[in-house]
């Protein structure tokens, strides 16, 4: 056989394999995302969620009901991709904790669903740059970056976040842009 004809089909068969899998890729992330599955594991959002942010001596979470937020934001108001991105990384922290665990993730201990979490956020970080701004813009925020932002959005934005977790003033008064915080003292919800 002769060499440059056997470098050509190498060479050929690679940039197939480049085209199909990238096809798949972008298949998987402009298809129509599967709602369904979302609000049937809304306890796996709500077991996520207080995963972030646990119940301590202030609520969690769940008594905010942050995972009610986090359904309606990815319904309404999420780009496909990122829709997509969110459905599959739920099907993979399933499917991950089930192998490593085998038990799903609302059934694993504390520990296990941090470290669950932790490998899905190291997973899911963008590379830095440019680079990561065309990865964020062109194939959606990951898995684990929608899931934070909604969760503290939702968290700090709801009753119980805004008033038993940070400082609330009900009615503010004049604009002061620097107030320096006391020892202790919880971060202020507005002002």
């Amino acid at each position: 056989m002769n060499r440059r004809k056997a470098i050509s089909r190498i060479l050929l068969a690679g940039a197939g394999i480049t085209l199909a899998s990238g096809g798949y890729k972008w298949y998987e992330i402009n298809k129509t995302p599967d709602i369904n599955f979302l609000t049937a594991n809304s306890d796996l959002v709500a077991s996520l969620a207080e995963t972030i942010i646990p119940s301590t001596d202030t609520p969690g979470t769940r008594e905010a009901e942050v995972h009610s937020f986090i359904i309606k934001m990815i319904k309404d108001c999420t780009d496909r991709k990122s829709q997509n991105n969110f459905i599959t990384g739920l099907k993979d922290i399933q499917a991950h904790c089930v192998i490593k665990y085998g038990k799903p993730y609302q059934s694993c201990s504390a520990q296990q669903q941090e470290t669950a979490l932790k490998y899905f956020e190291k997973k899911g970080r963008p590379y830095a740059g440019i680079i990561g701004k065309a990865q964020t813009r062109y194939l959606g925020k990951s898995f684990f970056t929608t899931l934070k932002e909604y969760t503290v959005e939702g968290f700090c934005t709801s009753r119980e976040g805004a008033t038993k977790a940070l400082v609330y003033d009900y009615v503010p008064g004049n604009y002061r842009g620097c107030i320096p915080l006391k020892p202790g003292q919880k971060a202020w919800a507005t002002n």
